[in-house]
Order: structure tokens, then C-alpha cells, then sequence
């Protein structure tokens, strides 16, 4: 039980991270004038932190050679994130935190399903039902209020 509520931390820890450098990158908007400049300084340092971390923990670099056994698309995380980072960019300063969140929380959710449902990318069969599409419904009702109020 105790490792469930370190888990639940994580993800609301990672959930808060959402809006705060959605925040943090519309402002270095204003200095780039571009989001997908202001999206590659952030993967930049990003990457920094990473490669610094990793150096401390000595973790060191899967054979090139295993590449080939894996399927091609374990690549394109990089290119969702660089997708996503710059469009929460734009949207943080034209919807506001709360919408932005609301919205992009009901499209993870709506994928969430799908991948679960057909059990893509490796995820365990989890079939959508009623009551989970009713909960997406609702997130999507939920955002709409915010945005129009």
C-alpha cells in the first residue's frame, strides 16, 4: 500500500509539472517569439539535466547492436514530446492554465482508452466500458464550462 501512495505522489507531482511549464514556456515565448524555438531550449536543458544524471548514476548505453530487435516506433517519443511541449505554448497563453489542463487532460484520456481498449504500444487489455467513457464525457463537459466560464 505504501509504494501505491509513492506512485499516486509521482503522478500528481508529474501533473502539476503540466501547467507550471506550460507557464514557464509561454514566458520564454515572449524572449523567442517562437514556440518551437522556446520548445528546443526547453528539450535542450532538458536534455542537459538528463545526460547530467545519468552521467551520476553511471548508467550507461544499451548496445546499438539490440536497436534492431525493438520496433521502429520506440523512436518518435521524442517527436510526441517536442509536439506537445510546443503546442501547450500556444495554447497556455490562449486558453489559460485551467482549459489548457482540462483539454489536454480529456485527449489522454480519450487515447488512454483506445490504447488500453486494443492493448497498443505494449499497454495490458484493459476494454473500455461505460462508465470510463462516461468519465471522459464528463472531463470534456467539465473543460467546456471552464473555457466558456
Amino acid at each position: 500500500m505504501t509504494s501505491t501512495w509513492c506512485y499516486i505522489l509521482l503522478a500528481l507531482a508529474a501533473g502539476a509539472t503540466v501547467p507550471t511549464q506550460a507557464g514557464i514556456n509561454a514566458r520564454l515565448n515572449l524572449f523567442t517569439h517562437s514556440p518551437v524555438l522556446s520548445a528546443g531550449i526547453s528539450f535542450a536543458v532538458g536534455t542537459g539535466v538528463l545526460v547530467l544524471y545519468a552521467a551520476a548514476l553511471r548508467i550507461g548505453l544499451p548496445p546499438l547492436a539490440t536497436a534492431a530487435g525493438h520496433p521502429w516506433w520506440i523512436w518518435s517519443g521524442g517527436a510526441l514530446g517536442a509536439f506537445f511541449v510546443s503546442a501547450v505554448i500556444v495554447l497556455a497563453v490562449q486558453l489559460g492554465a485551467t482549459a489548457m489542463v482540462a483539454l489536454v487532460l480529456t485527449g489522454q484520456l480519450v487515447t488512454s482508452i483506445l490504447l488500453d481498449h486494443y492493448g497498443l504500444l505494449g499497454y495490458p487489455v484493459h476494454p473500455a466500458n461505460g462508465w470510463r467513457i462516461m468519465g471522459v464525457v464528463l472531463l470534456f463537459a467539465g473543460a467546456y464550462l471552464i473555457k466558456r466560464f
